[in-house]
């Protein structure tokens, strides 16, 4: 989440007028992440987020991100639901952008996260696979394999400036891995979420104790996909410590509770650290992007794209499934 476009009291009222949500009582803007411009808008009806979205994401599919969540919802997924307006429309325009309404979830997500967040995760990440087998509509992803290339294009003039060699060590690993990329009906596929990074999933204690996930959000990333690819997306986002060392009982605990649910084929397990090698080298493009990208005065805090390198490293030495925590 970030603030890119402001958003006038006078703009919002105007806005609101269109909702069943009564009277405004607060509203700030929400600086964590890159992406689309958030607030946090509470009213008389409760805690909604309004999001108004930037130019990265593609206007035109809007209405398949909102469809997925309503999707998702219907059959128990605790994710933000689209509000709608008066005319029954979700998607309204505001400041120049489109933007949309969505219920608030509880929770927090896990500034430090533990093998105990991780169980949770896999199982929640499993119901949501199974929850959109049935959403019919296809979205590619916009950054999936064919759009690494024309992104490594586009970081080029200033890789090495962030690390000398850089360049040299992106074009290996991306031409590696395309070389053995799963391809057609090789996997399972379906509807992904492609970006469930701790601060796109909030926990709740439990009776027990122990952490529950509460809430998945932030799907504007989401596309269909192989679903094993979710899968290394996570591993990639939850299993690393500060250090940069892979913690392989994260990363069991996430794939044991996943597979309870929703069992991996044998091809999915051999083809999960190339996937895993995919997923790092899409998040260090893109942060790598931004990095030299970010509009001045956005109120955003850009993430280090050698994060990812580290870890694109680690998945290029792995020997195997095992090692990666199955």
């Amino acid at each position: 989440m970030a603030v890119y476009t402001e958003v006038t009291d006078e703009a919002l009222r105007a806005f609101l007028a269109d909702y069943a949500l009564g009277e405004l009582l607060a509203f700030r803007g929400i600086t964590e992440g890159v992406e689309n411009s958030n607030y946090a808008l509470k009213t008389a009806a409760g805690d909604f987020i309004l999001t108004l979205y930037e130019k990265r994401v593609d206007p035109r599919e809007l209405p398949w991100f909102l469809a997925l969540m309503e999707h998702l919802v219907a059959r128990g997924i605790d994710c933000p639901l689209p509000v709608k307006a008066a005319d029954g429309l979700a998607l309204r325009s505001l400041a120049g952008r489109p933007a949309a309404i969505c219920t608030f979830l509880p929770g927090l997500w896990p500034r430090r996260v533990r093998p105990e967040h991780c169980a949770p995760l896999g199982g929640a990440l499993a119901r949501l696979h199974l929850a959109g087998a049935d959403f019919a509509e296809m979205r590619p992803n916009s950054l999936g394999p064919a759009a690494w290339g024309p992104l490594l294009e586009r970081c080029r003039p200033g890789c090495d400036a962030v690390q000398p060699g850089l360049v040299a060590e992106l074009d290996a690993a991306l031409a590696g891995i395309l070389a053995v990329w799963p391809e057609g009906e090789a996997l399972p596929a379906g509807q992904i979420h492609a970006d469930l990074f701790p601060d796109n999933v909030f926990f709740l204690d439990g009776a027990d104790g122990r952490p529950c996930v509460s809430g998945l959000i932030d799907f504007y990333f989401a596309c269909t996909d192989l679903l094993a690819y979710d899968i290394a997306v996570c591993l990639n986002a939850w299993c690393f410590e500060a250090d940069g060392s892979y913690n392989v009982t994260r990363a069991h605990a996430l794939l044991a509770a996943y597979q309870r649910l929703r069992p991996l084929s044998a091809a999915e397990r051999a083809a999960l650290p190339v996937l895993c090698r995919g997923a790092a080298l899409r998040f260090l493009l893109t942060r790598l992007y931004d990095w030299t990208a970010t509009p001045v005065g956005a109120l955003v805090t850009r993430k280090d794209p050698l994060e990812y390198l580290r870890k694109l490293r680690f998945f290029s030495r792995a020997e195997g499934p095992a090692s990666l925590g199955l």
